[in-house]
C-alpha cells in the first residue's frame, strides 16, 4: 500500500508523552481546516470539536488494521454527522490506510477519495455512504445486530471468530431525526452492548444554537430505551472519553451512549463555538489565527512526524490481525464446516447449490399454477429460499400477518433478559418504517446476513431516503412492498399507491419488480438475491391473482416477455398492437385480447415485470419484445407518466388517488376494466 505521504518540518522535536494527545488532535484540526479552506467548501467546525474524541477512539480503542480495511472481525467505525468527513479522512491518513496527502489536498474534487460526505467503496476504511442525518447510527445499530447474531451462530467454546465493537459519532442533527429514535430504541430491545455511540453535543446546528428549537435531554431519553448513558463528560478531554470507552466496552448487557459536550471549531479564536465554523471555510486569517492559538506552525497540508508516529495504527493492526488469524486457523481445524459456511456468508456468495434450488422452485410453482395475491406467492418463495439460505435475515414494520414476510424456518427474534438471542431470524421491527430500512442497510453493510423487510408500499414513502442509501451504496437489500394499489379497496386513498412505483422506479440502481403471479414472483426473488450490487423493491397484491400460462420461462428474468402472442386466443396472424402490463393488470391485458380476437384484432400481450430490469437489456432483446412499427398500449393501476417511454400510443392508468370501496368496484370506476382496454386499443388502432 502507499504510505501516508508524511511531510516533516526540519529537525522537528518528540513531544513529550503528556502532549502526544494534543498534537494527535491538533494534526486533526490543521488538516480538516485546511482541506476544507482549499476546496472553498465543507464543515471544518465538527472536525475541530471532535478532534479528541478521534483520539480517544481511534488512538487507544479501535481495533483495525489499515493494510486491510476489510478484515471481518474489525470493529465498524460510522461517521453519522457525515458533514464533519475531513475527520474521517484525516484519522484514515494518519492511521496508515491507502489514502495519501494528495487525496485530502483533493478534498471534494471530481473523482478524488475525498468526497463531501464518506462513501463507501470509494475511501479505503470508510463503513457506510453518510451525510442524511440521523441514518448512520441506524446503520451502526445495523452492524451491532449483524455482529451480535453472526456471533450466537458461528462462535463455539474456545473460539471467538466474531467479537468486534460498532463506534458511531454523531452530532445534534443526527438526535434531531426521527430515525435516531427508532434506530435507538431498537438498539435497546436488541440490547446491543457492543454498540457504543458518541455524542458531539455542541450545541450549534445551521441556524445557530440550537436551544430555541432542540430541548430533548439525550441523555433520559437513551437512557428510556434501555441505553446505559455515561457523561456528560468533556469531549476535549481524551483521557476522559478514553476512560468512558473502556467502561463502554465491558458493559454486558446495554449499548452505551457517551454524552461528550464539546466546542465547534475548537481553537478557533472568533469562530470557535458558533454557528460560522460549521459550514464554510474559516478563512485565510481566521486560519492564521488559529494556527497560533493552537500552537501549530506548521505550513498547510504538512504534518509533522511525530504526530504521524503517534497514528501509525499499521504494526498494531496487524498484530491484532494476526492474532485474530491463528485463532481462526484454530477454529477452522476443530470446526471446518462452520467456517467454510461463515466465510461464504461473509464473502456474500450465495449457497452452492442456489442456482439448481431456485430453478426447481420456478419449475414447481408454474407446474402448480396457483391463484393466490402474489404477497402470498412471496411467502411462498421465502418458504423455499429461507430453508436454502440461512443467512437471509426478515422483518417487518408491524405487518408481519399483511406482508407475510414470515415462514416456517424463521421463528421471531427475541433476546432474554439476559441479552441471549433465540436464533430468530424474522425481525418484529414495530411501526418504524425508516428505521427498518436503515438498519437493514447496516446489516447489508457488515455482511454476513441479507436482509429484507416490509411494509404496505404506500408507507415506501417513510423509508425513501434509506432506500435511496442503499442504491447508492450498491447494497443487497431487499423490500417487500405489499397492498400495492387500489387493489387494497376499502382501506381508501390513504393507503392506496398510484404514485409509488413509478417514483421508485426513478431511484438509480434500485431495481423494482411487480408480479404478475406466483412464478414471475419466485423469478423476482431470485434476481433479488442475484444481484449483489444493487436493492430490490418488490411490489405486491394483496388481492388473489390468476396464474398465468407461459410458453417459456427463461425470459422473465428479463423484466418484460412475450406472454401470449395472438395465436394463444386462435389468431394466426401478426400482432396489430401490443398491450404491456405489469402485476395485477396482467390479467386484464389477458381478457383484452380474448376480447379483441373476437372483432379479428391481433394483440401480442408482454409481462413486464420489472421496468428496471428490461431497461438494462440489449437493444436487441428490446425490440423482440417490442416490435417497431406495432402501436403499444400500457395497462398499469398507477400514474401514467413513467409509460410513456417505451412509445406508448396510450397508458390505461390512475393519475389520481384512490377512494375507499372494494377492490372490484374500484377497478370499474377507475375503468381499469379488460373491456376499457380493449376500447383504447381499438381507438388506437382506428387513428
Amino acid at each position: 500500500m502507499a504510505s501516508p505521504e508524511p511531510q516533516t518540518t526540519p529537525h522537528s522535536k518528540q513531544p513529550a508523552a503528556a502532549e502526544t494527545p494534543r498534537l494527535m488532535a491538533n494534526a486533526l484540526r490543521a488538516l480538516a481546516m485546511d482541506a476544507v479552506q482549499q476546496a472553498n467548501s465543507g464543515h471544518p467546525g465538527a472536525p475541530m470539536g471532535m478532534a479528541e474524541m478521534a483520539v480517544a477512539l481511534w488512538g487507544r480503542h479501535l481495533k483495525h488494521n489499515p493494510v486491510d480495511p476489510h478484515w471481518v472481525d474489525r470493529d465498524r467505525f460510522v461517521l453519522s454527522n457525515g458533514h464533519a468527513s475531513m475527520l474521517l479522512y484525516a484519522l484514515l491518513h494518519l492511521t496508515g490506510y491507502d489514502l495519501p496527502m494528495s487525496e485530502l489536498r483533493s478534498f471534494r474534487q471530481l473523482h478524488s477519495k475525498t468526497p463531501g460526505h464518506p462513501e463507501v467503496d470509494v475511501t479505503p476504511g470508510v463503513e457506510t455512504t453518510t451525510g442524511p442525518l440521523g441514518q448512520g447510527l441506524a446503520n451502526a445499530v445495523g452492524m451491532a445486530l449483524a455482529e451480535k447474531l453472526l456471533a450466537a451462530q458461528f462462535n463455539r467454546e474456545g473460539h471467538e471468530v466474531v467479537g468486534h465493537h460498532t463506534y458511531v459519532f454523531m452530532g445534534d442533527g443526527c438526535l434531531m431525526e426521527g430515525v435516531s429514535h427508532e434506530a435507538a430504541a431498537l438498539a435497546g430491545a436488541w440490547k446491543l452492548n457492543k454498540l457504543v455511540a458518541l455524542y458531539d453535543d455542541n450545541g450549534i446546528s445551521i441556524d445557530g444554537a440550537v436551544a430555541p428549537w432542540y430541548v430533548d435531554d439525550a441523555a433520559r431519553r437513551f437512557t428510556a430505551c434501555g441505553w446505559n448513558v455515561l457523561g456528560p463528560i468533556d469531549g476535549h478531554d481524551s483521557a476522559a472519553v478514553a476512560a468512558a470507552l473502556t467502561r463502554a466496552k465491558i458493559e454486558p448487557l446495554k449499548p452505551t451512549l457517551v454524552v461528550c459536550k464539546t466546542t465547534i471549531g475548537r481553537g478557533s479564536p472568533n469562530r470557535g463555538g458558533s454557528a460560522k465554523a460549521h459550514g464554510e471555510p474559516l478563512g485565510a486569517e481566521e486560519i492564521k489565527l488559529t494556527r497560533a492559538a493552537l500552537g501549530w506552525s506548521h505550513e498547510p497540508f504538512v504534518v509533522p512526524e511525530a504526530a504521524y508516529q503517534a497514528w501509525d495504527a499499521r504494526r498494531s493492526g496487524a498484530q491484532a490481525q494476526a492474532g485474530w488469524a491463528e485463532r481462526y486457523e484454530a477454529y477452522r481445524a476443530a470446526h471446518p464446516a462452520l467456517a467454510a459456511e461463515f466465510e461464504r456468508r461473509m464473502k456474500g456468495e450465495l449457497p452452492a447449490n442456489f442456482v439448481p434450488a431456485t430453478v426447481e422452485a420456478i419449475q414447481a410453482m408454474q407446474g402448480k399454477g396457483e391463484t393466490v395475491a402474489t404477497r402470498k406467492a412471496s411467502q411462498n418463495a421465502l418458504e423455499v429460499l429461507t430453508r436454502l439460505m440461512p443467512e437471509l435475515l426478515g422483518g417487518s414494520a408491524d405487518l408481519t400477518g399483511s406482508n407475510l414476510t414470515n415462514t416456517s424456518h424463521t421463528p421471531a427474534l427475541r433476546f432474554d433478559l439476559a441479552g441471549r438471542g433465540n436464533g430468530g431470524r424474522h425481525i418484529n421491527f414495530g411501526v418504524r418504517e425508516f428505521g427498518m430500512a436503515a438498519v437493514m442497510n447496516g446489516v447489508a453493510l457488515h455482511g454476513g446476513f441479507i436482509p429484507y423487510g416490509g411494509t404496505f408500499l404506500t408507507f415506501s414513502d417513510y423509508s425513501r431516503n434509506a432506500i435511496r442509501m442503499a442504491a447508492l451504496m450498491k447494497r443487497r437489500v431487499i423490500h417487500v412492498f405489499t397492498h400495492d394499489s387500489i387493489g387494497l379497496g376499502e382501506d381508501g386513498p390513504t393507503h392506496q399507491s398510484v404514485e409509488h412505483a413509478a417514483s421508485l422506479r426513478l431511484i438509480p440502481n434500485l431495481d423494482v419488480w411487480r408480479p404478475a403471479d406466483t412464478t414471475e414472483t419466485m423469478v423476482a426473488w431470485t434476481a433479488a438475491l442475484s444481484n449483489a450490487s444493487r436493492p430490490t423493491a418488490l411490489l405486491l397484491t394483496r388481492q388473489a391473482l390468476p396464474h398465468c400460462p407461459k410458453p417459456a420461462l427463461h425470459d422473465i428474468g428479463k423484466g418484460a416477455y412475450v406472454l401470449a402472442e395472438p395465436a394463444e386466443v386462435g389468431l394466426k396472424k401478426a400482432a396489430q398492437a401490443v398491450i404491456v402490463a405489469t402485476g395485477s393488470e396482467v390479467q386484464l391485458a389477458l381478457h383484452a385480447q380474448a376480447e379483441l380476437a373476437k372483432l379479428g384484432i391481433a394483440v401480442r400481450v408482454v409481462s413486464m415485470p420489472s421496468t428496471t430490469t428490461f431497461d438494462r437489456q440489449s437493444t436487441d432483446y428490446k425490440k423482440r419484445v417490442l416490435p417497431e412499427g406495432v402501436p403499444r398500449i400500457a395497462v398499469e393501476a398507477g400514474v401514467t407518466d413513467g409509460w410513456w417511454k417505451y412509445g406508448c400510443a396510450a397508458v390505461v392508468g390512475i393519475d389520481r388517488y384512490g377512494e375507499s370501496a372494494p377492490a372490484g368496484a374500484l377497478f370499474k370506476f377507475f375503468h381499469l376494466t379488460a373491456q376499457n382496454v380493449a376500447e383504447v386499443v381499438r381507438k388506437v388502432l382506428d387513428r
